[in-house]
C-alpha cells in the first residue's frame, strides 16, 4: 500500500450562523466568524489516495486524473464562492471547517474508488494554523 497527496488551493467566503439561536448566542459561540456580512478564507485542501501501484504505469492513480477530479467535483464548486449560499453541498449544513471536510470527501470518494484507489485522507487548511483532518467515517 503506498499513498499519494494532491494539493489544491480555493478561496471562499462564509459565516458561522445557527438561524435558530438569537445573534447574541451565535456571536457569543462564534464569535467574528458570525459576521452577518460574512467572512472568506484562502483554504489549502490536500487529497491523500491510497492503493497499489500499477506495474504497468507506476501509478497508484494518474495524477492528472486526481486533479481534474479535485477540480471539477471540489475546487470548480467552491472556488469564490459563498459558502453558506452558492454551493449545493453544502445547502442546509454549517460551513465549517470540519463540515467541509467531511462534505468534500463525500464528492471524491466514489470517484477514486472507481479510478481503482482509495481516498484515505482530507486534509483542510482554513488558516496557517487551522486546520482539519478527516480519514471517512
Amino acid at each position: 500500500m503506498i499513498y499519494i497527496t494532491r494539493k489544491e488551493h480555493f478561496n471562499a467566503a462564509h459565516k458561522l450562523y445557527r438561524e435558530d439561536w438569537s445573534k447574541e448566542k451565535n456571536e457569543e459561540v462564534f464569535g467574528r466568524c458570525a459576521n452577518a456580512n460574512w467572512h472568506g478564507h484562502n483554504y489549502d485542501l490536500f487529497v491523500t489516495i491510497k492503493g497499489e501501484i500499477n506495474p504497468e504505469t507506476g501509478f497508484v492513480i494518474d495524477l492528472k486524473e486526481l486533479k481534474d477530479i479535485i477540480i471539477n467535483e471540489v475546487v470548480d464548486k467552491l472556488d469564490h464562492k459563498n459558502l453558506n449560499l452558492d454551493v449545493d453541498f453544502m445547502k442546509g449544513k454549517m460551513a465549517s471547517t470540519e463540515v467541509l471536510a467531511i462534505e468534500i470527501w463525500k464528492q471524491l470518494a466514489s470517484h477514486i474508488s472507481d479510478r481503482g484507489a482509495a481516498l484515505h485522507c482530507i486534509k483542510l487548511y482554513e488558516t496557517a494554523n487551522n486546520f482539519v483532518e478527516y480519514f471517512g467515517d
